[in-house]
């Protein structure tokens, strides 16, 4: 018997899943590297683990896509404002340097901005992103030098942060570790990663994604808090899992999750919101005033049907569709033959808000990346939405090159962009039919496949339902009961490993 010394701690660990050996997409790609893992393969013997490989990968596609931003960086961002819209690299940052007041040491949220917006319009954690980075940048030479640091710094910043993010979505799922390569590899988060700064707000959600599927439910309030205080939508996680956790019969937990993120959103925010209360409240005021803008299915409805929508009507509607879908996913929660995985519900809630939303910037696709890949790890249906991902992403600059190119009419016209809108939209649809066709039909689930519940769940994973409605609650008590016979390896606590069907090649 090997001693505790000689031990290594993946004897300890359960069997990663192999990608190249289950997914046909990675099987092809991997032909670029020699091919799938061989049965004898040993793992866990090398220092290229699948985490580090990950987040090298991760940092090399930051850099290609702070190359793509280079004809901006040379000049687009300083000469003609077509050529940033043409060549593909607009980035806020370098234009916000001085348009929001950090070229001048205004301090945020203090001190009013000369011009229309007066104050900053991000949250607080955001603000303090901005000026630290703003604070590392020398203030000496010409504001076109100044602002070209300014943005190297945010970059430099902003890849910790992607780095981050691919790291703790391959640790989240303990065997599924090589699936972080999808957030890694996504052309889309290349390619609009340094547009703005949500790689904050995505970074912490990713860091409280993986504190809670290791039960660290404290600290996965807290994160959340802090993400919400960098953007909005982080607490959106906070309804499915209230949700997940009626079923389940976990107040305690649940409670303890919310006052953390409370605690945390107080924290950061207090202090502002009490000295500087108008500063504060702008980012909350600008997104209530704000009109219907670029890649929303409001500007689409206004394109098509030539109609003017009032930011009050979207407002309207965008409440009602929120409140509609937030409706459904209780149905669907409470329903399911199953509990949903928490990855599932955390990734559709987020869905919907982008889809319901009147606005949709290229960078929120940052925010569904990493939850998509939780919810949903294949690889053909992945990048299926990130083709449409980066379609949107071409349409958007080449609508802008078009409407900035004035008799010239150089790029995508209108209706041109209405189809770009449409690809985004229906992109994004298709991945969430594909989730929620896995959560009526466990067996479809790329994760559950391997005889897991939950790995993403903590206190979830496993755990006895309480409360279910439907023709779930007759007879099934447990979250992982199941009428066909499991295999033999299947996962003791409540895991399960059901046989797709026979041709069926989309597990």
């Amino acid at each position: 018997m090997p001693s505790a010394e000689t031990t290594r701690a993946s004897d300890h660990e359960p069997e990663q899943v192999r990608p190249t050996r289950d997914d046909e997409v990675a099987a092809g790609g991997s032909e670029l590297i020699g091919g799938p893992i061989g049965l004898r393969a040993l793992t866990g013997t090398s220092w290229w683990t699948p985490v580090r490989v990950v987040a090298l990968v991760m940092i090399g596609m930051f850099a290609l896509g702070m190359v793509q931003k280079m004809p901006c960086y040379d000049g687009g961002w300083f000469f003609g404002a077509g050529s940033q819209y043409t060549h593909a690299c607009y980035s806020d940052i370098p234009h916000l340097y001085q348009g929001r007041g950090f070229a001048d040491g205004l301090v945020p949220y203090f001190d009013k901005i000369p011009g229309d917006m007066e104050y900053l319009e991000y949250p607080v954690l955001t603000g303090v992103f901005m000026e630290v980075a703003a604070w590392l940048t020398p203030g000496g030479g010409s504001i076109q030098r100044q602002e070209q640091i300014y943005w190297m710094v945010n970059a430099g910043m902003l890849m910790v942060c992607a780095a981050v993010i691919a790291v703790c979505t391959a640790r989240t799922h303990r065997r599924r570790p090589w699936d972080g390569l999808m957030v890694a590899l996504a052309p889309a988060f290349a390619l609009t990663a340094t547009i703005n700064w949500d790689l904050l707000a995505v970074a912490l959600l990713a860091a409280a994604m993986l504190m809670w599927s290791r039960g660290r439910v404290l600290a996965f309030g807290v994160l959340i808090g802090l993400a919400t205080a960098a953007k909005f939508y982080p607490f959106l996680l906070l309804g499915p899992l209230f949700l997940l956790c009626w079923r389940a019969g976990r107040w305690r937990e649940f409670g303890t999750a919310l006052l953390g993120a409370v605690g945390a959103w107080l924290a950061v925010n207090l202090p502002v919101m009490y000295l500087a209360p108008e500063g504060w409240a702008k980012f909350y005021s600008f997104s209530q005033e704000r009109g219907v803008d670029f890649g929303s299915v409001f500007l689409f409805v206004s394109q098509w049907l030539k109609i003017a929508i009032t930011p009050e009507t979207a407002n309207a509607w965008a409440l009602v569709m929120m409140v509609v879908i937030c409706a459904a996913l209780s149905a669907v929660t409470l329903l399911a033959p199953r509990r949903p995985r928490f990855a599932q519900l955390a990734f559709l809630i987020v869905a919907a808000f982008i889809l319901t939303n009147k606005v949709y910037s290229p960078q929120y696709v940052l925010w569904l990346v990493p939850l998509a890949v939780l919810a949903r790890p294949r690889w053909r249906d992945f990048l299926v939405w990130q083709a449409c991902e980066v379609g949107y992403f071409l349409g958007i600059w080449m609508y802008l090159a078009y409407t900035t190119s004035g008799d010239a009419h150089k790029g995508l016209p209108t209706d041109g962009y209405q189809v770009a809108i449409a690809v985004h939209l229906l992109g994004t649809l298709y991945l969430c039919a594909l989730v929620v066709r896995d959560i009526f039909r466990p067996e479809r689930d790329v994760v559950r496949r391997t005889g897991e519940d939950d790995p993403s769940g903590g206190i979830l994973d496993g755990a006895e339902d309480v409360f279910v409605l439907g023709p779930a609650a007759h007879p099934a008590r447990h979250a992982a009961h199941f009428d066909e016979v499991p295999h033999a390896d299947a996962v003791p606590h409540g895991g399960w490993h059901d046989n797709p069907a026979p041709g069926d090649r989309s597990l």
